[in-house]
C-alpha cells in the first residue's frame, strides 16, 4: 500500500451553517420565528434567536488562512473559506485533502444542541432543532450521498421529544446523534440518573451511535488567565478523558452491550494509560466502592463500547496494540485550527505506514464505516474514493488551496512581545460577542 491508495474517512469536521438553511424546512410562523442570520454595522454575522445572539463564527473556523492569522477572530462568512459553509465547496476541499467522507458537527445550536437549553420556549426550540436536522440530513448530507455521515442533535431537555426525534432521524437514515458528555452543565440530571433510561433504550432499539464532542459539556480547563494559550491548546484533546471516565462507569453499558460511544476530537495517545489506570483503580478500590466492575475489567468495557479518533498522533499509532486496532478512527477537524487541511494524507502516511495493510484500512475507514453505520461503497467504488483519485479530481477542478489573508482582530496589541494568554483569547471572544465559546476555557474562578 502507498499513500495514494488510502481511503480516508474523517469522523470529526464542522459546519458554519449558511444563512438560508431553514427556508426549505419551515414555513409561516415557524420560519418567521426561526434563527435569523444578521449582519451588524461592523459587518459581523450572527444568528439571533429567542432574544439571544449566537455568533456564527468561532475562533477555529480558520482553514485556508495563513498560519500567522490563526489567532485572529473571523466574524463573518466572507472571512472564511467557502467550504466552511457551502456544501459544493466542501466537497472540493475534501477532495483536495484526499478525504472520502466526513461526519460534520454543527455550529448554530453548538456541537450538541446546548444553546437550545437556554431559550425560553423550548417546544419552539424543538421544532427548529428538527428543521436543523432535516437540513443537515437532506440538504448537506443528501447533496452528495456517500460523502457525508449524518449526525443529528436532540432536544434532551424533553425526553419524550428526544426519543421521538432519535427514531425519526433513524428512519431517515441518520444513525448518529451528538449530545453533551455532561448534561449537568445544561441543567439536566447526570447520565447516571434514571432520567436517561428511555434514551439508552432508544439508542439500542435504533442501533444509533452516540457522539461526545469535547466542548459539548465539560470545560477544557486551564491554569489561569495568564496561562499561555498554547498550554490550553496542548491539553484540550485530553480533557475528553474526564467525560470518558464518567461514561465508562455508566450502568447502561452492561444493560445494552451493543451501545456505541464515539469520543470526538479527543486524540488517542492518552488512551493506554487511561485504560491501565482504570483497571488499577478498579482492582485496588472495588472492595469498598461497590463498583460496577466485578467480573469485567474497565479496559474490556472500553474496548467493547468506545471509539477514539485522532488528527496527528504518531505516539498513539505506535501503541495500537494497547488501544485496539478496532477502536481508532481518523479526523481531519476541518475547518478548526488543528486541521491539517489540505495536507491530510501527507501527515497521516508517515505515522501510519508501519502498520500492516489490514490495520491501516481499519483505522482510515473501515472502523468508521462499522461504528457509524455508514457505507460509502454503496455509491462509489473503493478506487474512486482513494486519496490519489480524489486529489486528481480536485486538480482537474482547479481547487485553489493558496492561503488567503482575510483580516480580523488580533489577540495582542501591536508591539506587545509576550505569549498570547487564555485571558487574551477570552477578552477577544467577549468583544466579538462569542460568549458561548468561553465554555471551552472556563475555569473555576471564571
Amino acid at each position: 500500500m502507498e499513500m495514494n491508495d488510502m481511503v480516508i474517512i474523517s469522523v470529526d469536521d464542522h459546519i458554519s451553517e449558511p444563512p438560508e438553511m431553514f427556508k426549505n424546512h419551515l414555513s409561516g410562523a415557524d420560519l418567521e420565528s426561526a434563527p435569523q442570520f444578521i449582519q451588524d454595522e461592523n459587518g459581523k454575522n450572527a444568528w439571533v434567536y429567542q432574544g439571544q445572539v449566537f455568533p456564527s463564527i468561532g475562533l477555529n473556523a480558520v482553514s485556508g488562512r495563513p498560519l500567522d492569522e490563526y489567532g485572529m477572530e473571523p466574524t463573518s462568512l466572507d472571512q472564511l473559506r467557502k467550504g466552511t459553509y457551502d456544501v459544493d465547496a466542501r466537497i472540493d476541499d475534501m477532495n483536495v485533502a484526499g478525504v472520502a467522507a466526513s461526519l460534520n458537527f454543527g455550529s448554530v445550536f453548538d456541537f450538541a444542541g446546548g444553546r437550545l437549553h437556554k431559550v425560553s420556549d423550548q417546544k419552539l426550540g424543538t421544532r427548529h432543532m428538527q428543521a436543523y436536522n432535516d437540513w443537515h440530513v437532506d440538504e448537506w448530507c443528501g447533496a452528495y450521498p456517500g460523502r457525508f455521515i449524518p449526525c443529528a442533535i436532540l432536544p434532551t431537555y424533553d425526553m419524550d421529544a428526544t426519543v421521538a426525534e432519535l427514531k425519526r432521524m433513524s428512519d431517515k437514515g441518520c444513525h448518529n446523534v451528538s449530545i453533551s458528555e455532561n448534561p449537568t452543565h445544561q441543567g439536566l440530571p447526570s447520565i447516571h440518573n434514571e432520567y436517561w433510561d428511555p434514551f439508552w433504550k432508544a439508542v439500542a432499539d435504533n442501533d444509533t451511535t452516540i457522539c461526545l464532542h469535547i466542548g459539548g459539556g465539560n470545560p477544557a480547563p486551564h491554569a489561569s488567565m495568564e496561562t499561555p494559550i498554547e498550554a490550553w491548546i496542548t491539553t484540550m484533546p485530553m480533557s475528553i478523558s474526564t467525560g470518558a471516565s464518567d461514561w465508562l462507569q455508566l450502568r447502561a453499558l452492561r444493560e445494552h452491550p451493543n451501545m456505541r460511544i464515539a469520543l470526538s476530537e479527543g486524540g488517542i495517545g492518552w488512551v493506554p494509560y487511561f485504560l491501565e489506570r482504570a483497571d488499577f483503580t478498579n482492582t485496588r478500590h472495588k472492595a469498598w466502592t461497590n463498583s460496577n466492575y466485578k467480573d469485567m475489567k474497565p479496559s474490556e468495557m472500553f474496548k467493547r463500547h468506545f471509539m477514539t479518533c485522532f488528527i496527528d498522533d504518531a505516539f498513539g499509532l505506535q501503541n495500537v496494540d494497547f488501544i485496539g486496532e478496532d477502536r481508532i478512527t481518523y479526523e481531519m477537524d476541518y475547518p478548526h485550527s488543528d486541521a491539517l487541511w489540505p495536507d491530510v494524507p501527507d501527515h497521516l502516511w508517515p505515522s501510519i505506514k508501519h502498520l500492516n495493510e489490514a490495520q491501516i484500512e481499519k483505522i482510515t475507514h473501515l472502523n468508521a464505516m462499522r461504528f457509524h453505520r455508514f457505507d460509502p461503497f454503496e455509491h462509489f467504488s473503493k478506487d474512486e474514493l482513494s486519496v490519489g483519485a480524489l486529489r486528481a479530481k480536485a486538480e482537474a477542478a482547479g481547487v485553489d488551496t493558496t492561503p488567503k489573508s482575510s483580516g480580523g482582530a488580533r489577540p495582542l496589541k501591536e508591539g506587545e512581545d509576550r505569549p498570547v494568554t487564555s485571558g487574551d483569547i477570552m477578552q477577544m471572544m467577549t468583544q466579538a460577542g462569542n460568549r458561548d465559546m468561553l465554555n471551552l476555557i472556563e475555569t473555576a474562578d471564571g
